[in-house]
């Protein structure tokens, strides 16, 4: 750290009234040394983040940041106001202010030190030595950790001693510099089981234990002080508390044996929460991060409360049956699945909204709507036509999101934020060439893997600033682009102009077949990644303003298929309730609902808690009614919606018939073996109301 501050960026006498007169006297000494190359337009970026969010904290304490692109090195600035500055905390002006500037490529190491200061700050002997110390370079040295004399005689005028005042933690020896490397476990418990000063239990008993996630929109401060925060409380109020602080430096994950056996959540957060799925099924607090910093005692007293009474978080859908036998290794294979599911989650709401309008277009106005004139230049208010004109013209734009979209997410999965501008070229290259779905999950995978190689090559720190804003996305879009122009856009849209005529060329037993295979698929593992893929490959059949029928047939037997399990997990909660659990008649009951609206996830409390013989059930009713709707001829030009879209269904009465089917087969299937197996002990008192039942299966079924 002791490139970050020197003495030059010190200001014990900071004369500034306002913020923005504190932040520009610090951003003129950053300005001097070379480090900020444009005063204005880092300060406008400054300006930028404090709207986000006031940068004050109680204590006493601003701390104004950024990353940008006018920053050549990550650099901290202190100043000392006499008479405190309003930075918008609620327990009023700020004597202490830290402004930090990163540049927009700060390499993981500066941030992980900055972060390491921000924990720092809820440090009260910390910032009580900053505001005894009399000497710039003293203050210098006691902010850098680097000079333990400094920081002791910065201390003494308060009493301290220089060992009770060194710059870690109360009676510790860690410096800033290594206070980010503490363990995520803020408590843990000692051998005898009694309580202690670190916040163990008592008695023997296991203490109450928290994981927590915190973040703010730079990644840099907040989120940092929150998890300190977060720490400190848990250790206060015998808690153990563990952390994952989502910075700008990347996170590392909490092990998955640590969140299965945490009793709550708490999550303190201004931006998403990365893979937020892994926290779902526990009671949870969802606050800002500022609530983190400023009321973590509170926060973790409300997630008691909400332990206590059992309140439990949906979070988003819980992992499939399948999905979970992939936890133990991150193998390629593993990789690629979370990729290309990354790119199809952010494609599906176009495809529905898309769909859904270019199928009510069509129903209003007829199979000829598509050929109607734009709507900018004909539209009249009182003609049904119009309005079915503008419903499939909105649907149409909706569609062409989609490959650019597709492939834009598929490189966000592999390589954040900078793989977003060349997937999106990259996706719309492919539309341009007519490579359709298979040029967007080519171009994604090259976009992601072209970011993540240019990421790896060390560059100088001057040109670190322009390197997320400039550089990356010039370079990989370039290269994205002539490899899709140039070299492998053509093969591609002749494998997909392949791929269609094979589609618009089966006809009789093949088409049979395809659709018990699609049924088998969207019944495997119900949401999964095998079930998204017999989605994906339906919707992009329709993805086009005139489709033809046999991909309207597809999309067809995919929703019928995809209804099956959760109708059949209702019906037969309702027809031999005493097979299943209390739990599972009320999720049956959900499950009507879910069924109706093409929601497969469903059927996964019923496939969690009982595998062999749900999933099998499933995936033979799939089959059957994948087979009977292509059989039949049903058509489909809306890619959701269920029963709701009957009337946009071609043959709709046997389509019904062939839904029918599978469930009655599904239902059959699931009765017998369940009941040829033995009632598992306590049973009888697991279905009554007071019974226990597995975790797995008090999750609720969310729509994916």
């Amino acid at each position: 750290m002791s490139d970050m501050i020197t003495v030059d960026l010190v200001d014990l006498d900071l004369s500034a009234d306002t913020k923005e007169a504190a932040a520009r006297a610090l951003a003129e000494r950053m300005v001097s040394l070379g480090r900020v190359t444009d005063l204005e337009g880092f300060l406008a970026d400054v300006a930028a983040r404090e709207a986000q969010m006031p940068t004050g904290l109680d204590g006493g304490i601003g701390i104004p940041h950024c990353r940008s692109a006018h920053v050549t090195e990550p650099t901290l600035a202190f100043g000392r106001s006499a008479d405190g500055i309003d930075f918008g905390a609620a327990d009023g002006p700020a004597d202490l202010i830290f402004l930090i500037a990163a540049p927009a490529g700060a390499d993981d190491a500066h941030l992980t030190i900055l972060s390491s200061l921000a924990r720092q700050l809820m440090n009260s002997e910390f910032t009580d030595a900053l505001r005894a110390v009399g000497d710039p370079a003293a203050a210098a040295a006691l902010i850098r950790g680097d000079d333990p004399e400094a920081a002791a005689g910065a201390r003494q005028p308060s009493g301290g001693s220089a060992a009770a005042a060194a710059p870690g933690r109360a009676g510790s020896e860690d410096t800033v510099a290594s206070a980010g490397a503490a363990s995520p476990a803020a408590a843990t418990v000692t051998g005898d089981g009694t309580a202690d000063g670190d916040g163990t239990a008592d008695g023997g008993q296991r203490p109450f234990r928290i994981v927590a996630v915190t973040s703010c929109p730079t990644g840099i401060a907040h989120t940092y002080m929150a998890a300190e925060s977060l720490e400190n409380a848990g250790r206060e109020a015998g808690v153990e508390v563990a952390v994952e602080p989502q910075g700008s430096a990347g996170f590392t994950r909490l092990d998955p044996a640590v969140i299965a056996a945490a009793d709550a959540v708490i999550f303190a957060h201004d931006v998403p929460v990365r893979e937020k799925e892994r926290f779902a099924g526990k009671p949870t607090v969802d606050v800002g991060v500022k609530a983190g910093i400023n009321r973590a005692a509170e926060l973790i007293a409300e997630v008691r409360e909400k332990a206590a009474r059992g309140e439990v978080s949906s979070g988003s859908a819980p992992a499939t049956p399948v999905e979970r036998t992939g936890e133990s290794g991150e193998g390629y294979g593993t990789k690629l699945r979370k990729w290309l599911m990354s790119g199809v989650s952010y494609m599906v709401p176009f495809v529905a909204a898309g769909g859904l309008l270019i199928a009510l277009g069509f129903a209003i106005g007829g199979y000829k709507i598509d050929k109607a004139p734009s709507v900018m230049e004909h539209f009249a208010w009182t003609q049904a036509d119009s309005w079915a004109a503008l419903l499939f013209q909105i649907g149409v734009v909706a569609f062409g999101f989609l490959v650019p979209v597709l492939a834009g997410y598929i490189a966000y999965g592999m390589a954040d934020r900078p793989g977003l501008v060349p997937g999106f070229v990259g996706g719309s290259i492919a539309l341009t060439v007519n490579a359709g779905f298979l040029g967007g999950l080519a171009a994604g995978l090259i976009a992601g893997g072209v970011v993540m190689a240019i990421q790896k090559v060390r560059i100088p720190a001057a040109l670190r600033g322009i390197m997320p804003v400039v550089v990356i996305p010039l370079i990989s879009s370039a290269i994205v682009g002539f490899l899709m122009f140039v070299v492998i856009g053509k093969p591609i849209a002749e494998a997909q102009k392949g791929m269609t005529d094979w589609l618009n060329g089966l006809s009789g037993s093949n088409a049979i077949l395809l659709g018990a295979l699609l049924g088998l698929m969207m019944c495997f593992d119900l949401g999964g990644p095998v079930n998204k893929v017999a989605y994906t490959f339906a919707t992009a059949g329709i993805a086009v303003s005139s489709p033809g029928d046999s991909a309207m047939k597809i999309m067809a037997a995919v929703m019928a298929a995809g209804m099956v399990p959760p109708l059949a997990m209702a019906l037969a909660t309702t027809v031999r309730g005493k097979l299943f659990t209390h739990t599972e008649r009320e999720n049956g009951k959900a499950a009507w609902v879910l069924g109706a609206s093409f929601i497969s996830e469903g059927a996964i409390p019923f496939a969690a808690a009982d595998p062999l013989r749900v999933i099998p059930a499933s995936m033979a009713g799939g089959a059957l009614t994948g087979a009977l709707s292509m059989a039949f001829g049903a058509t489909l030009r809306a890619p959701h919606g269920g029963i709701f879209v009957v009337p946009l269904i071609g043959n709709p009465l046997l389509y019904l018939v062939a839904i029918a089917a599978g469930v009655c087969v599904t239902t059959a299937l699931v009765v017998v073996l369940k009941g040829t197996r033995k009632p598992a002990p306590g049973a009888t008192a697991a279905s009554g109301e007071g019974g226990t039942v597995p975790a797995a299966e008090q999750k609720q079924p969310v729509a994916a």
